[in-house]
């Protein structure tokens, strides 16, 4: 008799597959929002960071240089929601979170972890183009005209 197990994870189609659909690019698609808060700076660095583990509130704050309080709660806030992020309140004083990824936040902080040591990894060549862009932008003989840039015919 065939498994009527239905909590296991599903294969997830392909992005490709998904934008030949159109879905991604439809303005009320709901992977958009989602889309958004795993991929946002914070979204990204939140969710490597608790691939280390189990964090409180200030030790994510502290390990993720620059982001404030108010955009780190945001971003919690908005990864749980998503599913991502389990938090964790003990009834003491004073009182004491926890922020650990759920099984699918770590599937999710996975391929955002790939992303981010791809960027790393190519940081080198990442600034050598810019500086390239840059520098063949400031050495365009005309104002407004950028040097290097094909413009239609």
């Amino acid at each position: 008799m065939p498994s009527t197990d239905h909590t296991a994870p599903t294969e997830a189609p392909a992005l490709a597959a998904l934008m030949a659909r159109g879905e991604l690019f439809a303005a009320e698609c709901p992977s958009r929002e989602v889309l958004q808060h795993v991929t946002s700076r914070w979204g990204v660095l939140v969710l490597v960071a608790l691939l280390a583990g189990t964090h409180r509130f200030s030790d994510l704050r502290r390990k993720i240089g620059g982001v404030s309080e108010k955009m780190l709660a945001q971003t919690l806030q908005w990864l749980e929601g998503d599913g991502f992020v389990l938090r964790t309140q003990y009834p003491v004083v004073p009182p004491h979170v926890d922020y650990s990824l759920t099984p699918m936040g770590v599937e999710v902080a996975r391929q955002v972890e790939g992303l981010a040591d791809w960027i790393e990894g190519n940081l080198g060549r990442i600034l050598s183009g810019r500086r390239e862009r840059a520098d063949a932008l400031a050495a365009s003989p005309l104002p407004g005209v950028r040097a290097g840039v094909r413009t239609p015919a």
